[in-house]
């Protein structure tokens, strides 16, 4: 399973995901196997926030993207992407990856404030 997390840092997860630029992604099977295989690090405009078009995305290629958060917006665009999204208080990118391949809740995020 493709997974990929914010983390403008590229260290933590971050929230504003609709604004997130940069990304981990973990490629991981139902135990929670494997590993980071990418950063994605987007040019200006790509971020869903600028971003106006149903043409490719780079995030494209991922089935879940884990967030420290979002709003309604991004959630209703990842999922015409056919793209889950989980919102997690989690900080670290590999452990809360690892529980989603293997089908654990994680703790949720925040309320998302504009």
């Amino acid at each position: 399973m493709k997974i990929a997390v914010t983390s403008q840092n590229f260290r933590t997860i971050t929230g504003h995901a609709g604004k997130a630029r940069r990304f981990l992604v973990f490629d991981l099977d139902q135990q929670g196997g494997g590993g980071e295989v990418d950063r994605i690090d987007l040019p200006m405009g790509m971020a869903f926030h600028d971003f106006k078009g149903d043409g490719p995305h780079p995030i494209d290629r991922v089935e879940v993207v884990v967030t420290a958060g979002c709003g309604d917006a991004f959630f209703e665009r990842m999922e015409r992407r056919g793209i889950r999204v989980v919102a997690t208080a989690a900080n670290d990118p590999l452990s809360a990856a690892q529980a989603v391949a293997r089908g654990e809740v994680l703790p949720p995020a925040a309320p998302h404030e504009h």
